[in-house]
């Protein structure tokens, strides 16, 4: 056995200086993965830019149902969107969970899939969400598993190791993802890691945070979730995570960090690495 990592910075495209600390996070640092956020106008481009300037790391999609505007028309999204053709806020989307209708999140999911594939020229290595929103409910999971299968890529698994939490996700939305994700997890048998660590975050994002992941990870594929980033006047206005970004890329950069990878025998990947051995 092996112990094999996945550093997966998520908000690629979220401003263009968030896109380019993340491409720093993985020449200058761990970072292997990222995921895209495709309803935003700049990632296309910043796509093109990684592609030449980082080629070396994993692209993914960052499926998105509370960040700006959906990519297909407002009239077919009525159920996820406001008055003005926005996503819902977040508590907005947890309020209204019930009222969500799964084939239009299915149809603009798709769309940005599909924009991801047309940017790129090829298909995304996995999928995961912004806000962890594919992993609401029963229905919200198995459109994302019924997309990957569809696409033929991994996905992140929706519940963090080892103890089976969310974090950020109301408590009850946890309750019952207990229950129904490893019904669905069985059923479709994506590709995806053997753990998920989300705890690199806000006060946790630390130097400390990551060594103790490292020391005491076990044999399996693993992926850890960041969101490195530099800070432009955009950001502030489109996200809560500001600053914090620039403190998780020092971290990812610092030569103490790759060396205790190194240290404990950890092979850094990316999920294109599990496509390709399935």
């Amino acid at each position: 056995m092996s112990k094999r990592l996945i550093i997966n910075a998520d908000d690629y495209g979220r401003t263009p200086a968030v896109s380019r600390g993340i491409r720093a996070a993985h020449l200058n640092g761990v970072v292997t993965s990222t995921t895209c956020m495709m309803n935003l106008p700049n990632t296309v481009e910043e796509i093109q830019l990684a592609q030449r300037e980082a080629p070396m790391l994993g692209l993914g999609v960052h499926l998105t149902l509370t960040a700006d505007q959906p990519l297909v028309k407002r009239e077919a999204v009525q159920s996820i969107t406001d008055s003005h053709g926005n996503f819902l806020k977040l508590n907005v989307f947890t309020q209204q969970l019930n009222q969500i209708q799964i084939d239009e999140v299915k149809l603009e999911w798709r769309a940005q899939i599909e924009a991801f594939i047309q940017a790129a020229k090829q298909k995304p290595t996995h999928l995961d969400s912004h806000h962890h929103t594919s992993y609401f409910s029963a229905a919200l999971l198995r459109a994302m598993l019924e997309l990957a299968q569809e696409f033929e890529c991994g996905i992140r698994l929706p519940l963090e190791y080892p103890a089976a939490t969310m974090t950020g996700v109301p408590p009850e939305v946890v309750a019952a993802a207990k229950v129904y994700a490893p019904k669905l997890l069985r059923e479709f048998n994506p590709t995806s890691p053997n753990g998920f660590f989300a705890n690199f975050y806000g006060a946790t994002a630390t130097r400390a945070e990551l060594l103790h992941i490292f020391e005491t990870l076990p044999d399996g594929v693993f992926e850890i979730m960041c969101h490195p980033g530099y800070v432009d006047e955009a950001l502030p206005r489109v996200s809560s995570y500001v600053y914090a970004r620039e403190t998780e890329l020092k971290i990812l950069s610092a030569a103490e960090i790759r060396a205790a990878i190194s240290a404990n025998q950890i092979e850094l990947i990316n999920f294109s690495k599990l496509t390709q051995t399935r």
